[in-house]
């Protein structure tokens, strides 16, 4: 008998709450709307830090180097002005002779003036590097390949390859294509008299500096900067041998080049990390404001809801309805209207996710900034239903409270 008495009492608050609501059609449908974008806020901030996070992870990854070392002051946030390795490919020479490394090179960065015209140049980060790799996905052209030879060797005092590889924005701005020629230079006099023939179009680098990048040969960029006697460079990257343990051959590094930070791919990206923990912490903030303002968004449309009901839930007390029936309607329709709230969110975040994207790829360089695992739709669907509900029943529950005789008409 309970159980039936429970169904039957199921039935009724589940009727009531859904001809509250289509009562007032024009009144759930900005409710429901208000749910959306709360949820919406919260798959899009969150989407912002996931993506962040693995950007840093997927750098290195596709890097394919088991350890990079460096030296204080780095600041590659800054396109890598200060580079402090000296004598980096003796450096890199030494590593790559030991038996428990396979290969070892260096990466130089610099700001540097580029244009088609060397009376118009625009400033630009430059990466150097020995080669080129498959993470690149050209969209045209090729890359470069520095011999062994070459690359053992002292990086010498005027280019020698003069290949540049631009990226697709940069291109685009400077009006040039696959085997056109530009200047560069890191300043406008020197730029002049450097030219480069354009050998492939990639944002590779791009999506890890924060702004369109060109990559360079890396004796080429410091020939061009003018750092070729002191051979200096921003990392220097190495793979370990097959039979090799890295954390152990890391450690053996870090005891024989004391002034070096030397650090596994796994370290790297913490301290990648723990140097923008300024940055990530705010990202963690926003997500738990939006998480917070869309409860309390919620907290309050529901609570609006319940008083612009209080003459039908006065009526309803009237006939003898108690206050958990009262809340159990108020709820129910919280349940619809997080469910309703939740899909639509759910539906939207990937165009959202899709247009920020592609903002922050023709903006900031970044491609695919934002990622959207399955726990974001999750989180933001469980947000808009169980936060919903809950804040519902509460809101419920409280205007039951104080539904009175008195506010029926008259």
């Amino acid at each position: 008998m309970s159980v039936s008495r429970t169904v039957v009492r199921t039935r009724a608050v589940i009727g009531l709450a859904l001809a509250q609501l289509r009562r007032s059609p024009g009144r759930t449908a900005l409710t429901v709307l208000a749910v959306t974008l709360a949820v919406l806020s919260v798959t899009v901030l969150a989407s912002l830090g996931v993506g962040v996070v693995e950007k840093g992870e997927q750098g290195l990854d596709n890097a394919n180097r088991d350890i990079w070392i460096s030296r204080s002051p780095v600041e590659p946030g800054a396109s890598g002005t200060e580079n402090p390795i000296v004598g980096a490919h003796g450096v890199a020479a030494e590593l790559t002779a030991r038996d428990d490394i396979a290969s070892a090179s260096p990466i130089a960065m610099y700001d540097v003036y580029i244009g088609s015209n060397p009376s118009d140049l625009e400033r630009r980060p430059a990466v150097g590097v020995q080669e080129t790799h498959d993470g690149f996905d050209f969209e045209a052209g090729h890359g470069f390949v520095t011999d062994a030879e070459t690359a053992a060797s002292p990086p010498p005092d005027d280019p020698q390859r003069r290949e540049i590889v631009l990226d697709p924005q940069v291109a685009d701005e400077l009006g040039v294509s696959v085997g056109d020629t530009i200047y560069i230079g890191t300043s406008r006099h020197t730029a002049a008299t450097n030219e480069f023939t354009v050998i492939g179009i990639s944002g590779y680098y791009s999506q890890y500096l924060g702004s369109p990048t060109v990559t360079v040969p890396l004796g080429d960029l410091q020939a061009v900067a003018g750092t070729s006697g002191t051979d200096r460079a921003t990392f220097i990257t190495a793979n370990v041998a097959a039979d090799a343990d890295r954390d152990a051959v890391a450690a053996d590094l870090s005891e024989q080049y004391p002034e070096y930070d030397v650090r596994t791919s796994d370290n790297q990206v913490q301290s990648m990390l723990e140097e923008r923990s300024i940055v990530l912490a705010s990202g963690a903030t926003l997500v738990g404001l939006a998480v917070l303002g869309g409860i309390v968004l919620t907290a309050n449309l529901f609570a609006l809801v319940a008083h612009q009901q209080r003459e039908e839930l006065a009526a309803l007390r009237a006939m003898g309805l108690s206050r958990g029936l009262l809340a159990g309607t108020i709820g129910t329709q919280g349940l619809v209207i997080g469910l309703l709230g939740g899909f639509l969110a759910v539906a939207a975040t990937p165009l959202a996710v899709l247009g920020l994207n592609r903002f922050s790829a023709s903006v900031l360089g970044f491609e695919r900034l934002l990622q959207t695992p399955p726990a974001v739709y999750a989180g933001g669907f469980a947000l808009a239903l169980v936060a919903g509900t809950i804040v519902a029943i509460v809101a419920g529950w409280r205007a039951g409270r104080y539904a009175r005789i008195e506010h029926l008409e008259a």
